[in-house]
Formats: structure tokens, C-alpha cells, sequence
């Protein structure tokens, strides 16, 4: 596919009879008379101001949003790097959270944000460094005034930038045996030292501490150093989105960032291209950490944002990672030899750039490597020899255009980062579009970049674990093993001369760009679903658009099969058939996909899923197909094979999961009566032949119930119709594939009960020895859904989220990862800890979660009456925040119909509860639930043991297990030996047809 970020939406194609896009809006700027375009049906006030002190910002008034945010773009990142200290711009991002002169207790801008139901972060990148937050929307004044003292007048305590440093180092820890890190950082290594792009960006306490100190420097000076000459107002760009009106916003704006300073520092550039002449030409053979071979072939271009407009890299990014009919990424898997393809940008700032092609191999492809180049060079040659059609541009950018102006609206925090990242690349006007609508046609733009992907311009990266023992280098930041050969354009040219003779041609013109984009009228005005149809074989949930007003509809069909998850078997080959359906699709059904109508075939925990979401117009014809392709499934034993080798490297590297992963999925497997360990599906998959599934699929679909969810621009009738057609495809055909299900195999998934007083606790090693974090999940399971409980659950873990973080990561700096969250198991619910570390073992971090917890308790017993009320307001401001589209909107429905709750009300009954609830009531569900002792108490610790912590788990498995504590020793007996919660699925739900 092509690699380039995709809206969430997409088109209309003249060419093809296409209504066109509508015309673009424009926002009148205040300064300078900017126009910025923005999309036809964006309400939202937009308006340009820059401060006194150069600060540019972009305000945004969007009277709807229950959500504010802003985000902050410095033009300083890693490249910055003063040599010697690799991380200073990294870790001076980590530092500004901590406090300031206005605000000198440590952490009050985090703890304020999560007190009023917000979240914040930040990133460090080549050249930017972007800090961000979004907050209940009437908070936003005071989250502001925190937020511009990061770059006003910021505290760097000793202490701090001590304990940060760890932090810093166990951020580092975490993406050591990350393929994905080790390889970004082989392909800086392997490029000009005297170039930042060769740099180490992370840092971690050898380069922030220990050099430092052996070089005489002071991290914490060399840090106010960095932060005094480098962070100047006119590096900044500001985006700031809330509801007030836009002249407020200014007001609030130029009060709370004219005190930035502006030392008028010249922007940091870096020009020349990061590979001279002999880093090109190269072939690199690395060893991943994980199971399978991936082929990564980049060349140097000129960067695609100095054309933006004329948009060649996505024109050729199109194209080569086009997946349909006569498409590289076709040949390559018609031959056996790829699972998968993306082309694209990468990698690129204004003075340099790559351009890559990612192909992840099969172990057949593996042995045909050679020819796989060779294929994809024959391509780029059939595009630079058959001129570029411009049918093909115009169609891209009609796609492009209309998944503009009818973009979803989504989360304001996502928003913000993506626009003040483009402040610092685009001119105003383009600020909301950026590269992302090419409007000028230039073929000698598109033949310019054709023409530096040349065999004397590559680099080849290889990736496989069959290269153990065959490399001589070493990368040293990651420790990759590796070893570098000369591809000179001559071998290269033999390797296309020797590969197969394919068709390779270009793509058909895109049959799924929407005509269509009227909005039906639809009579019910509804806010809730309702049941549309019911019949023995189905049935129909209806939700009509009545809040976006987009010509975009989703459909959620489960299939509910019992046969799917009656043994680890069946779990496999209900797996193996799902990727099997979505493999034939996808040579018809990618253009779909490209022009912003997506779907998904999964497996769940009761059969299998389909989905569908995007623009209407063409749904019922993709839906259609893909009820054809189950109702005359065959099994194609070649691609069989494929898909059962990558779900094999799939499992064989599940051991290659973080630690806190790992106690997700022990967590999971604990509670949940049906979840089939990883192991014996892995067991089963290595037996089966492609003869297995086809024996199996009959049985699967021979009793069949299927569950719908219509939603969007959809009409009624038209919903009816197309269930009809399911059905009469799949129970009704002369030879039918399914039957209907009896009410007495309808499937439930039901929840251990743990039991009051007792600590169960459950060690193990980490399933990867080399890895040296362990990892802790404390749960604290609470109650089955109930109106009054929930919010009492959700109202603790907001006020304890942001404590734990700072008592168990910030102060006690524990690890990276330390985090306090709700859980929730089909309506089960509790709270969870979940902390990855290197500096103590699980048993220990349980300690330190039980200590927390006793400090806490004063927490919660002092606080006052306004702090409870406003903890209060907070939770019913996020309990009432709209749906920003249909996406959002149907996932809360679809989850009440999944679950079987229909609770469509849930969000106004737990307000109704909030309002009425009391502090004494919460210290009361604490005292019950979660205090250290409490008699009602239920706990499950599932601990993982990194490297560092062998003896420690040897010693826990060794010793008898403390006073009311119990360990579990085998998981499958602890299962069967518990009681179960009831499930919310039959009376109600799916038994009363």
C-alpha cells in the first residue's frame, strides 16, 4: 500500500461521472489578511495572530467542543544535540513538565490537567520538539497559564533533572529489543557522522550522566544552556482550540505567552543530504530481534514539500504501492514472495528526504530477494517510460479533495499537534491542508522524483533472522548486528534482466470513488438505535445520521458461530479464515480502501466480524462482495501456506512482547472463561493443512445468528434490503451455507470471580530471557456494571491517576511506564496498576503499589468539599462530551449491543448519579474495594520477571505464599475452580428472538 498518512476519509471522480468536491471555504486571518482555506463544512472560527515577542499562532473557536487544547511546535529538536550529550533536546522535553517559578510544585500542570478531565504529552523528533494537552473546554484558561510557563520561566531542580534522567533511561530501556528503533537508528548509523541525521536522538544515563561527568559538564547547566539559547518565541508556533469566541481566545492568548522571550534566534537548518557517495549503493544484511524478513529499499530525493502543490511522492507512492490487478505488490504475492508492500516519504525535513519501499517477505520471498528488486526497479522503469497519465492525478486528486472537505471531525488534541506541525513547514493558507491535496499537475515534478530512484541512488536494507552468524558489525546504540556489501548499479541491472516476466502494467481506473455524496432523508429522529428487524437468522439495529450530516455510513455484522471458539483449534482456523477472505478481496477491494471506504474481516470472541465504514455511496457493493466471497469460500492452498507461515512468525514472536504486554495478556487469560492460551493455538496452527479448514468452514457457518449495526446515511428500507440480501445469500440459497443458531447456542463470554480478602498472585519469566524489564499488573477487581458503582470506580481512578503516576514513576522513578486505569471485562470492572521496570523486581513494585495506595487513602479522607466537587464536575464534563463522528458515536452503541447491556442511556443515568453522589460515599467504595486490608478486597498480581530479576523469581516461586495470599501455579485449574460473573448477553440480549 501506499505509506503516505491517509485521511480517515476519501472521493469523487469526474472522470468517472463523479459529482465534484465542493468549493473550499475560506478563513479571513486577522493578521496580514491571511486566507486560510479549510474545509467547506468546517463551522470552526480559525484566525492568525502573531505576538509582539514573534510568537505565530493559529486560534481556533469551535462553539460545539466540551474539549479544548493546544499545542506547542519549537523548531528544536535532536539535531540539536550539542556532541557528546545525545538526548539533551529529549530529555530538556521531559524536563519542562516538571514545574516552574509560577507553578513551583513538581507536577502541578499534569496533576491539574488530569483533575479536569484532560491528558498531556509530548514528542522530541529531528527538528521539532512539540508539546501538547487537551482539557475539559471551561478549564482551558488555567491549563494555559500553567502550560506557558514551560517556556517562560521553567524550574530545573537538581533533584529533578536527576530523577528525570532515569526516566529518560528507562524510555530507552523499553525500545531496545524494538525492531522498529533498531532499524531506524541502523539507517542513521550507516550515513555522514558530521550529519545530525547520524545521531542518537533518546539519550539514556550513560550519555546524560556518566559521559557527561567524565567530561566535566553539569547536565542540569549544560541543560538551562541549551533551553536559554536555544527556545526563542520565534521558533514557537502556538495553535490553541477552545469554545469561546475568537477575539477571547486572542485576548486569553497574547495575556498568557507575550512573556515568552524572543532572542531573535536565527532558525537551525542543516543542510546537505545526511549519505554521500558511500553510503549509496549498499546492501545491509541485519539480524531483527523478531521472526520474518523484511525488505526495505530507500533512495535519496528532493524533498516532496518543496513541490508540495504539484505532489509527485504521492502520485508515485500511489502507484508503486498500488495492491490491485498488475500492481508490483500483485505480482509479488501472485509468485508467493510478499505479505506485504508500502511505498512512500519518509524520513524527510526541507533539505533532504528518502523515498522507501517496505516489503515484508515471505520465506519463500526470502530465498527470491534478488528477483524482488529486480520486480520493483522493472516497475519504477514502466513509470518512467509510460509518461504520467494524467487520469491518474486527477482521479488522486479528487480522492484527496473530497476526503478534505468532508474530513471527520475527530479528537481537538490530535488537531492541534497535526496543525502546529505544519505551521512550521506550510504558509499560513496551507496550515489545515499541507501536502495533503495536490492541485497542480506536473508530470516533470513526478519524472524529476522518477528519476532519482535509480539503482546508482539506493540503499537496501535486509532484514532476517537467517543472517545470524553471517554479519561482522555492530550498531551501538541498539546493539544490532549487521554487515554492509557494495549493490552496484550493474548487479542491480542483472537482478531485473533475471527476474520473472510479469505483467506489471498500471492500475484501472478507481470503480469505488463515491458519486453519490447526497444525504438521505430520513424520517426518524432518533438519538439511540432501535431493532430495524428481527428474524430466527438475524438481527438489525438501526441508528440514522442526525449529528454530522457527512455521506458516510458503518456497519458492524458479527457473526456469531459457536463453533469458532469451542478449542484452541477452532480459534486458529476461524482466524486463519477471516485473513484467508480479506487476502481474496483485496485485489478488488484495495481501490475501496485508497478512496475512503474501509472494511475489516476479524475474528472475535463469539465467531467472526465484519466492518465497514466510509462514504455510502458504494457500501451495499463492497458489502455485497464480501457475503459472495463467504458464501462461496474455497480454500486456495498457496495461500494457505502464505497465511499460515505469517501467523506462525506471528506466534513464534509473541515472546517477543513487552513485559507489560505480557501481563495484559496473563491478565486476559485469567479472567476470561474463553481466551485460549497463546501457546496451544501456536500447538494447533503448526498441524493444520489447508484440507483442515476446508472441513472445518462448513461446520463453522452451519449454525450461524448474525448481529447488525446500521448507522449514517443510510435509509431504512435500504437496511432491510441488504440484510434481506445477506440472508437470502447465505440461509436461503438452494444450497445454503448456513443455519440459523437455536437460542440455546448462543454464546456468552463470562468473567471469573475473584475471591473477597484473598491476594491471588501469579509470578513467571519473562517469555523473552534477554529482555531485562519486568512488569507488574496489580488488579483490584470492584463490581459488575452498575450505574452507581461505575462512576464511583471511574471518579477514583481520575483523582488517583495522576498521583500514581507522579509517586510511582516521577519520585520513586520505578520505571517509564507506571500508570493507574479503570478495567474493564465485559462489564466486569476494577481498577489496575500497571508499572514496567529494570530498577526492582515484581514483588516489590506490588509493594510499592500498596504503599501508594496507603498514602493515598489520607489523599482521599483530606480532601475538601470544592476539590470533590470539582473532581465531580470534571467527570460529568467528560461523561457528557459529544460525538465527534460516526466512528466515535457508533463504537458506544455497537459496545452496548455487543455486550448485550443496551444501556443506550448509560452516559445520562451516570451523570443523573454524579450529581446526586456524595464524598462520604466514595471514601466508602474505597474503604470496600481498594484500601490496603479492606475485607471486601480482590486482588490479582500478575508478575513478570525480566533478566535482571532471575533470582527474585526464584525465590518467589520457592517461598510459601504470605497470609491471605494464594499463588497460582497452573491458570487453567485457578480458571476452572472460580465462580463466574453472569453475562449480559441472553434474556434480553440475544436469546429473546
Amino acid at each position: 500500500m501506499d505509506s503516505r498518512p491517509r485521511e480517515t476519509d476519501a472521493p469523487g471522480d469526474p472522470a468517472n461521472g463523479a459529482a465534484p468536491p465542493p468549493a473550499a471555504a475560506v478563513a479571513a486571518a486577522a493578521t496580514g489578511g491571511v486566507e486560510i482555506t479549510k474545509p467547506r463544512n468546517d463551522k470552526r472560527g480559525y484566525r492568525r495572530v502573531v505576538l509582539p515577542n514573534a510568537l505565530e499562532c493559529l486560534l481556533i473557536s469551535d462553539p460545539d467542543t466540551d474539549k479544548a487544547a493546544a499545542s506547542m511546535s519549537v523548531s528544536v529538536g535532536y539535531f540539536c544535540d550539542p556532541d557528546g550529550l545525545e538526548g539533551l533536546a529529549h530529555f530538556l522535553e521531559h524536563m519542562l513538565f516538571y514545574a516552574s517559578k509560577k507553578y513551583p510544585i513538581e507536577d502541578s500542570y499534569s496533576k491539574y490537567i488530569a483533575e479536569h478531565g484532560g491528558s498531556t504529552n509530548a514528542f522530541t523528533s529531528t527538528e521539532r520538539t512539540n508539546f501538547y494537552f487537551d482539557v475539559n473546554s471551561d478549564s482551558l484558561h488555567d491549563a494555559l497559564d500553567r502550560f506557558a510557563q514551560f517556556f517562560i520561566k521553567p524550574l530545573m531542580s537538581p533533584d529533578a533533572v536527576h530523577r528525570e534522567i532515569k526516566a529518560v533511561d528507562s524510555e530507552n530501556q523499553k525500545n531496545l529489543l524494538s525492531d522498529p528503533w533498531r532499524m531506524s537508528q541502523l539507517q542513521n548509523h550507516l550515513c555522514d557522522e558530521n550529519h545530525p541525521y547520524h545521531k542518537f536522538g533518546t539519550g539514556n544515563w550513560d550519555t546524560l550522566e556518566v559521559k557527561a561527568k567524565e567530561k566535566g559538564l553539569d547536565t542540569r547547566l549544560e541543560l538551562i544552556k541549551f533551553y536559554d539559547s536555544h527556545y526563542s518565541a520565534n521558533l514557537m508556533k502556538l495553535v490553541v482550540y477552545g469554545k469561546d469566541s475568537l477575539d477571547n481566545l486572542q485576548n486569553l492568548v497574547e495575556n498568557k505567552f507575550c512573556d515568552i522571550r524572543d532572542i531573535g534566534r536565527k532558525p537551525f537548518s542543516f543542510p546537505g543530504h545526511p549519505c554521500s557517495s558511500e553510503h549509496l549503493q549498499i546492501l545491509v544484511k541485519a539480524v531483527p530481534i523478531k521472526q520474518g524478513h523484511t525488505l526495505r529499499i530507500l533512495w535519496p530525493i528532493t524533498p516532496n514539500v518543496r513541490c508540495y502543490k504539484e505532489g509527485p511522492c504521492k502520485y508515485i507512492s500511489h502507484l508503486i504501492g498500488h495492491e490491485g490487478e498488475g500492481s508490483l505488490f500483485y505480482i509479488l504475492k501472485k509468485l508467493g514472495w510478499a505479505i506485504s508492500l508500502e511505498a512512500g516519504e519518509g524520513d524527510w525535513s526541507y533539505d533532504f528526504s528518502f523515498f522507501s519501499v517496505v516489503i515484508r517477505l515471505t520465506d519463500e520471498g526470502q530465498e527470491h530477494m534478488e528477483d524482488a528488486v529486480g520486480l520493483l526497479f522493472r516497475y519504477i522503469t514502466l513509470l518512467q517510460t509510460s509518461g504520467t497519465p494524467k487520469w491518474i492525478f486527477d482521479e488522486l486528486q479528487t480522492i484527496c479533495e473530497t476526503g478534505f472537505h468532508y474530513r471527520d471531525k475527530g479528537p481537538p488534541i490530535h488537531y492541534v499537534v497535526n496543525i502546529s506541525s505544519n505551521m512550521q513547514i506550510f504558509p499560513p493558507e496551507d496550515w489545515l491542508i499541507a501536502s495533503s491535496m495536490p492541485s497542480k499537475f506536473s508530470p516533470d515534478a513526478i519524472q524529476n522524483i522518477l528519476n532519482e530512484l535509480t539503482p546508482g541512488n539506493v540503499r537496501i536494507f535486509w532484514e532476517s533472522k537467517r543472517f545470524e552468524g553471517q554479519t561482522n558489525l555492530t550498531e551501538p546504540w541498539y546493539g544490532t548486528s549487521y554487515s554492509v556489501e557494495a549493490v552496484p548499479p550493474s548487479i542491480i541491472q542483472k537482478w531485473v534482466a533475471e527476474a520473472p516476466e510479469e505483467d506489471l502494467h498500471l492500475p484501472k481506473p478507481n470503480i469505488f470513488i463515491p458519486r453519490d455524496l447526497s444525504l438521505k432523508n430520513v424520517e426518524e429522529k432518533v438519538s439511540v438505535p432501535f431493532m430495524l428487524r428481527k428474524t430466527p437468522l438475524s438481527r438489525l439495529w438501526y441508528k440514522p445520521d442526525t449529528m454530522f450530516f457527512t455521506p458516510k455510513a458503518y456497519i458492524k455484522m458479527d457473526f456469531h458461530c459457536p463453533l469458532s471458539q469451542s478449542s484452541p483449534e477452532s480459534a486458529v482456523l476461524t482466524d486463519v479464515f477471516t485473513r484467508l477472505l480479506m487476502d481474496y478481496l483485496n485485489d478488488y477491494a484495495y481501490d475501496a480502501q485508497v478512496a475512503g471506504l474501509y472494511y475489516a474481516v476479524k475474528p472475535n470472541d463469539t465467531g467472526f466480524q465484519v466492518t465497514m465504514v466510509g462514504y455510502n455511496d458504494k457500501m451495499r457493493t463492497l458489502l455485497e462482495t464480501v457475503i459472495g466471497k463467504i458464501a462461496e469460500f474455497e480454500v486456495r492452498v498457496d495461500r494457505f501456506s502464505v497465511i499460515k507461515e505469517a501467523m506462525t512468525k506471528e506466534y513464534e514472536n509473541f515472546k517477543f512482547r513487552q513485559p507489560y504486554q505480557q501481563v495484559l495478556y496473563y491478565c486476559s487469560l485469567m479472567l476470561d472463561e474463553q481466551a485460549w492460551p497463546w501457546d496451544e493455538e501456536f500447538s494447533a496452527l503448526s498441524h493444520l493443512e489447508a484440507s483442515d479448514l476446508g472441513n472445518f468452514l462448513p461446520h463453522l457457518l452451519a449454525k450461524t445468528f448474525i448481529e447488525c449495526y446500521f448507522a449514517g446515511n443510510i435509509e431504512p428500507n435500504e437496511a432491510k434490503s441488504v440484510i434481506q440480501h445477506v440472508e437470502d445469500v447465505l440461509f436461503n440459497a438452494p444450497i445454503s451455507v448456513c443455519k440459523p443458531l437455536s437460542p440455546s447456542q448462543h454464546l456468552a463470554r463470562r468473567i471469573v470471580k475473584l475471591e473477597k480478602g484473598l491476594r491471588y498472585y501469579y509470578p513467571a519469566m519473562c517469555l523473552n530471557h534477554q529482555d531485562e524489564n519486568s512488569a507488574l499488573l496489580h488488579y483490584i477487581q470492584t463490581h459488575q456494571d452498575n450505574v452507581k458503582q461505575n462512576v464511583l470506580l471511574h471518579l477514583l481512578a481520575l483523582i488517583g491517576k495522576q498521583p500514581a503516576f507522579h509517586q510511582l514513576r516521577s519520585v520513586e522513578q520505578l520505571g517509564y511506564i507506571a500508570l493507574l486505569r479503570q478495567r474493564n471485562d465485559s462489564g466486569v470492572r476494577g481498577l489496575q496498576f500497571i508499572i514496567q521496570s529494570t530498577v526492582k523486581d515484581p514483588a516489590n513494585l506490588d509493594a510499592r503499589v500498596e504503599n501508594f495506595l496507603k498514602m493515598f487513602e489520607s489523599t482521599l479522607y483530606q480532601m475538601s468539599d470544592a476539590e470533590f466537587k470539582s473532581n465531580v464536575r470534571a467527570l460529568i464534563d467528560m461523561k457528557l462530551e459529544k460525538y465527534k463522528n460516526i466512528r466515535e458515536e457508533s463504537a458506544f452503541f455497537w459496545g452496548e449491543i455487543s455486550e448485550g447491556t443496551l444501556k443506550f442511556d448509560r452516559k445520562e443515568a451516570e451523570v443523573a448519579a454524579l450529581r446526586e453522589l456524595k464524598k462520604e460515599e466514595l471514601i466508602d467504595f474505597f474503604n470496600d474495594h481498594v484500601k490496603v486490608n479492606a475485607p471486601q478486597k480482590k486482588i490479582l498480581s500478575i508478575q513478570v520477571y525480566g533478566g535482571l530479576h532471575t533470582a527474585e523469581y526464584q525465590t518467589i516461586v520457592q517461598n510459601a505464599p504470605p497470609p491471605q495470599s494464594c499463588e497460582i501455579t497452573d491458570i487453567y485449574s485457578f480458571r476452572r475452580s472460580r465462580p463466574l460473573y453472569g453475562s449480559f448477553r441472553g434474556g434480553f440480549g440475544q436469546m429473546k428472538l
